[in-house]
């Protein structure tokens, strides 16, 4: 038998210190107490770059689990009970309104300022002691060292750990290591940017600040989040490849905020007047898609691909990062598992590979779904592919509004604690 493993004994390097790596970070802590974790980030400090990001109630409910729900909640938006007003692009009318269903007075969707919600995240991790954080790590290269691998970074230092987990998102470096990227343009382009609430309260005509606005080929949507001081816009277009004139993937590419002027031209006056409060230069970029990815473990499971990394997907139901937060949650159980079963005689060969595969066979089918939906939302917005062909707006609408009506509960309402305990009580000794 071997000798059983301890998590104090236990060594784990997150790549990434977003909002995957570190609520990894506090998943593995709160399930493996005692295990050592070291969290590397390139950049010069802990940040998100980027505006406003959606917590759906399930994820919020792992972040509850893990003490920092009530400190999420302190940083949301208010929705008024509303996921998303879907309305017309010339008049405001109503299309459809979703519910934000399964929220509970405590536990709720949350809008969230990524910022904020990064703090959050990094004062838990520092009261709690569960990691060393490290600033200005870029890692180039893994080499499996037998049991273990040891991450090369750029400025020439190594760290020898047992396990590797790459949260560094969409252009992930670890995940380079083994599959390339290739994304594809989505076809539609985006700009985002940040509104102060109170500059559009005097003419705000809804009852909820989460609105989208639909029409043929463009959406716009708002939501709020700090506190309701502020409104995040997001406004896609579709766009041909020609037309993109040298536009890259990346948060830190603006435009002129009359862009989107010309672009919304004879659009509803409230969405019209939120453009003009909107910064000079709004960010701008275009939105590529990719493949979903067939594994994410390497290295006899020694590394591990999580959130975007893993599963990068089209913002168009706005369930990224919650999905890594299930990411995480499900790994911190199968860690869990892992070391527990190196005390049973009955499931002590069943190594850490085993463990890793469960976490990816439990989390894959899930995301990959989110992938896939998050692609056909875009085209429902934008009244694009069959269902639409030949129809005038008006005769769209209903449409719209019978694709977008549920579509949302199979994320609320999944059980990921029970679509683990399934795939876990497969596991069996090897012959």
């Amino acid at each position: 038998m071997r000798a059983p493993i301890e998590p104090k004994n236990f060594h784990v390097a997150i790549i990434g210190g977003g909002i995957g790596g570190l609520i990894t970070a506090i998943s593995l802590a709160y399930h493996c107490p005692g295990i050592k974790i070291d969290v590397y980030e390139q950049a010069p400090q802990y940040t998100e770059i980027g505006a406003g990001v959606g917590i759906a109630v399930n994820a919020a409910k792992i972040l509850h689990k893990f003490g920092v729900g009530e400190a999420a909640n302190a940083i949301s938006g208010e929705r008024n009970k509303i996921h998303r007003a879907m309305r017309r692009w010339d008049n405001g009318g109503e299309i459809v309104t979703i519910g934000a269903d399964f929220d509970q007075p405590k536990i709720r969707q949350l809008s969230v300022h990524r910022a904020e919600i990064l703090d959050v995240l990094l004062d838990a991790i520092r009261e709690r002691g569960i990691a060393t954080l490290h600033t200005n790590k870029k890692c180039v290269k893994l080499t499996e060292v037998g049991e273990q691998v040891t991450v090369g970074f750029e400025d020439g230092t190594e760290a020898t750990v047992d396990m590797v987990v790459g949260a560094d998102g969409i252009h992930s470096i670890i995940r380079a290591q083994f599959k390339p990227d290739l994304p594809r343009y989505s076809g539609r382009i985006c700009y985002r940017g940040l509104v102060p609430l109170k500059d559009i309260e005097s003419f705000w005509p809804f009852d909820s600040y989460a609105v989208s606005w639909l029409a043929p080929n463009k959406h716009f949507l708002v939501f709020p989040i700090s506190k309701n001081k502020t409104l995040n816009v997001v406004a896609f277009v579709s766009k041909s490849q020609a037309e993109l004139d040298g536009l890259k993937e990346s948060w830190s590419s603006y435009a002129p905020r009359s862009d989107m002027e010309k672009e919304y031209e004879g659009w509803d006056e409230t969405v019209l007047k939120t453009i003009r409060c909107m910064p000079e230069n709004p960010a701008k970029w275009k939105l590529n898609d990719r493949e979903p990815l067939s594994q994410w473990t390497y290295l006899n499971g020694k590394v591990i691909l999580l959130g975007d990394s893993a599963h990068a997907m089209l913002p168009h139901q706005g369930s990224g990062a919650g999905h890594a937060i299930e990411d995480a949650y499900i790994l911190g159980r199968a860690m869990q598992d892992f070391f527990k079963a190196s005390t049973d005689p009955a499931r002590a060969q069943l190594s850490l590979p085993v463990w890793t595969q469960l976490y990816q066979d439990v989390r894959l089918p899930r995301a990959q779904k989110a992938q896939i939906t998050s692609r056909t939302a875009g085209d429902v917005y934008e009244m694009q592919g069959p269902d639409f062909k030949g129809l005038t707006y008006d005769e769209c609408l209903p449409v719209v509004a019978q694709k977008l009506t549920g579509r949302m509960r199979w994320v609320w309402g999944g059980d990921i604690d029970s679509e683990y305990d399934t795939q876990a009580r497969k596991l069996v000794l090897p012959n």
